[in-house]
């Protein structure tokens, strides 16, 4: 046994992650979000601080775990009836270690402190993940643009950006979308920083429109992400989405492009979802319907039926998981998966589970996964192909220069593959072989804490 894994540091770790967290719990009270959201990294670390003691003496964890910037604004704007109205703004900037902050903005009603800084802390380990030189943080508002006209949206999107762009730029924080925000939301807060700043910075937003700036396949990338991430997985145990029934939570974006390649890989995706309920068609879920519907029409997926009469439409979007399937992305929101659905999920003969969204699966969800043997690729690994494909947008902005899609696409693919070698490499080198939950974490970790301590204490 390594003289520096033996019981005696593993105890001392445990201890060390226990103090640590417990000091998260007391300062962040009532964040629930965020709690978890460390529980689950910081347990994993265990292994790692346990065999290199450095990474406690120079208190990684400690410093990790607080943002170095968590920024809040009153976002005043008029609506059409002529009425102020008021919401909330947040940006964590969390961790700079290995490049400029990067990570989405999120514009829904339940968006609150705690939600934004469970965001931001993932955003770390997942961003450092993929490769590429950025950074960690998160943010958005507790406005929702469902409803909204384009130019009550507009306004607040010009509201909101009148405060945040004091805090971002190329080479300190780059936002993108996420959550209730998409290419219009994007263009106009890019517009307002433009007018404010009296320049062309195209690389300060991600996520932008192809006219002016932004990246062939980004928009496709983290639903595509997650199904490469996905085969690479089933790949290693022998199987393939060839001919497997396939259930997607969601019907955003990440979900509509999982749908699509899900189904390019053969898999029959037989459910998609929003936040009133879901589709279920057995013949398989029709791409071009969805992605009309929500991205084109903005109408909800009920409207879905209408178009497919002998598909089912259910209310009550957490009962999808009711459908047995072979493989279950859920692309929908966080803890949309409790311990009750894993166990549904898993009676039904569930194989496989890879997250798309941030966070779907609720600690005692992914413990159910882990003890019935079902593969299961965590979030900060598998979704990550959307901050890699951002990334990749800000070294076009760099050069003025643009690659094609197969290009873009190519690189993604390669990426996944890379962070799925890294996160079970991990895994095994630690004793934990096929949970890329600690493999994930580990491997995001080590990055991330060589280059805080080569920068000193900070």
């Amino acid at each position: 046994m390594n003289p520096m894994y033996d019981e005696q540091n593993v105890a001392g770790a445990r201890k060390y992650v226990q103090e640590v967290y417990e000091t998260v719990v007391n300062r962040n009270p009532h964040e629930r979000e965020f709690h978890q959201a460390v529980k689950e990294i910081f347990d994993s670390l265990v292994p790692i601080l346990a065999k290199v003691p450095e990474y406690r003496q120079l208190g990684i964890l400690e410093r990790i775990s607080e943002p170095e910037r968590l920024i809040t604004f009153r976002v005043p704007w008029v609506d059409d009836s002529g009425k102020v109205q008021v919401n909330r703004g947040f940006r964590v900037q969390f961790n700079s270690a290995l490049g400029p902050y990067k990570g989405g903005l999120r514009f829904h009603p339940s968006v609150n402190a705690s939600i934004i800084k469970f965001l931001g802390f993932e955003q770390i380990f997942k961003n450092s993940l993929t490769g590429q030189s950025i950074g960690g943080g998160k943010g958005g508002s507790d406005f929702d643009p469902k409803g909204k006209s384009d130019g009550e949206i507009m306004r607040f999107a010009q509201s909101f950006m009148t405060e945040l762009y004091k805090y971002v730029g190329p080479d300190l924080d780059v936002p993108a979308g996420d959550i209730g925000v998409g290419a219009r939301e994007i263009g106009f807060m890019f517009g307002q920083y433009k007018r404010i700043r009296g320049g062309y910075e195209a690389g300060v937003f991600t996520g932008k429109g192809i006219g002016y700036g932004g990246s062939l396949a980004r928009k496709e990338a983290t639903g595509y992400g997650t199904v490469y991430f996905v085969d690479e997985m089933l790949q290693s145990k022998g199987l393939s989405f060839d001919g497997a029934k396939v259930v997607v939570s969601g019907s955003g974006n990440v979900a509509i492009y999982a749908i699509q390649k899900a189904t390019q890989f053969g898999g029959k995706v037989v459910a998609c979802s929003d936040s009133d309920g879901f589709v279920y068609d057995e013949h398989g879920i029709r791409f071009e319907t969805v992605q009309r519907l929500k991205e084109v029409e903005r109408k909800r997926i009920s409207e879905y039926v209408k178009e497919h009469p002998h598909a089912i439409y259910v209310e009550g979007c957490e009962k999808i998981w009711s459908i047995p399937c072979d493989i279950a992305l859920p692309c929908a929101t966080q803890n949309e998966i409790d311990e009750k659905a894993a166990k549904l999920l898993v009676a039904n003969g569930v194989k496989a589970v890879g997250e798309g969204a941030n966070m779907p699966s609720t600690l005692e969800a992914i413990d159910v996964f882990h003890n019935a043997g079902v593969l299961f690729a965590p979030a900060k690994a598998a979704n990550a192909g959307g901050v890699a494909v951002s990334a990749l947008e800000m070294s076009q902005n760099s050069m003025r220069f643009s690659w094609r899609f197969h290009e873009v696409d190519d690189k993604l693919r390669e990426i996944m593959k890379n962070i799925y070698k890294d996160s079970i490499q991990a895994a095994e080198e630690f004793g934990y072989p096929n949970n890329l939950v600690v493999g994930s974490n580990i491997a995001g970790f080590r990055k991330v804490a060589d280059a805080m301590i080569a920068h000193g204490i900070i």
